[in-house]
């Protein structure tokens, strides 16, 4: 029997694509973080974890460490940016995740751009956002 320690550890300093992917199955929120703060996690697990929810806190947490991955290709960022909506719709405020994505160069500015529009963006995210935006031109 795991602890929960092992498979943060593992999560942790894992390097086997396969063994990573399946963690993502893990109940524990704190083996997610580490999973998408992994650079060795593969882009199928990352997509995974994009619609892995607990929290507002871990939820928001996951999702700028995902839109952080070096590793994470166009489709998760889609998806982090589709989960980041949402959660921006429903009147959280995923707002690391939003600045993260705006560094994203897989991603047109136009996509990121909407994100401001929408219901939880404040005036400080959206004057962020044009900001990290325009610097990326």
């Amino acid at each position: 029997m795991h602890s929960p320690a092992d498979y943060l550890e593992l999560a942790r300093a894992g390097n086997d694509g396969a063994v990573l992917h399946r963690l993502v199955r893990c109940p524990y929120p704190f083996v997610w973080h580490a999973l998408a703060a992994n650079v060795h996690t593969p882009p199928v697990a990352l997509l995974e974890l994009s619609a892995a929810r607990d929290s507002a806190w871990n939820d928001n947490m996951l999702l700028r460490l995902l839109a952080e991955h070096p590793g994470a290709d166009r489709i998760v960022l889609l998806a982090v940016l589709d989960a980041v909506a949402t959660k921006l719709a429903e009147g959280e405020r995923p707002y690391a995740a939003v600045l993260a994505l705006a560094e994203r160069r897989e991603l047109e500015v136009e996509e990121v751009r909407r994100l401001g529009a929408l219901r939880g963006a404040s005036a400080r995210l959206r004057s962020r956002l044009d900001q990290n935006l325009g610097s990326r031109a």
